[in-house]
């Protein structure tokens, strides 16, 4: 049995932003195997870095809307994970190069993502989201 959920209403936060996080658990005959989101989160990130066309991942500034490109040590701003029963969706920001087709990047990219966070982690994917915040040169 599968089960990511956010963390029960008083429960410490294990993020240094106060923010609440789920934990995909699940049974294996040696035992449980928990899966952290942030570990979903750069296994997603990564995974979406290494697809042709893509530039790099986005974080809108909430001041100003402004896209910014984060690196790869800033991943989890790009990337957002959300509990969906006993699966996870996945909502990746990027930004791809100009003069490559979008759609099949965002193909490319939610079939590498689906497969990796899947095969390595063994947490379910129900959907995986591309939302594409820029283009560059």
């Amino acid at each position: 049995m599968r089960i990511c959920a956010p963390p029960k209403p008083g429960a410490i936060p294990h993020d240094k932003g106060g923010i609440n996080h789920m934990d995909c658990k699940y049974n294996t005959e040696l035992g449980v195997v928990t899966v952290n989101d942030d570990v979903i989160v750069r296994v997603a990130g990564y995974a979406a870095l290494d697809c042709y066309g893509i530039v790099g991942m986005a974080s809108k500034r909430g001041t100003d809307g402004l896209v910014q490109m984060m690196g790869r040590e800033n991943l989890g701003r790009g990337v957002k994970v959300r509990s969906s029963g006993d699966k996870v969706d996945i909502d990746l920001f990027i930004i791809v190069e100009y003069g490559i087709s979008i759609s099949a990047v965002a193909a490319a990219i939610i079939e590498t993502v689906k497969y990796k966070v899947e095969h390595l982690t063994g947490v379910p994917v129900g959907r995986v989201n591309v939302l594409v915040e820029d283009i560059r040169v």
